[in-house]
C-alpha cells in the first residue's frame, strides 16, 4: 500500500477509537466554607 493510503487508515482508525471512547464523568465536591472569626460577646465590663 501507499503511504498515503496508510496515513488515511491511521486517521480513520484514531477517529473510530476516539468516537467509541468512554465520555469521562465530572467529580462534583462541595466543601462547606469555614468561619474566618467568631463574633465578640459581651461579657460585662470588666473581665
Amino acid at each position: 500500500m501507499s503511504n498515503s493510503i496508510r496515513g488515511i487508515m491511521a486517521l480513520f482508525f484514531v477517529g473510530v477509537v476516539g468516537a467509541c471512547a468512554q465520555p469521562t464523568q465530572e467529580e462534583y465536591i462541595v466543601v462547606e466554607p469555614e468561619p474566618i472569626s467568631t463574633e465578640p460577646t459581651y461579657t460585662g465590663k470588666y473581665k
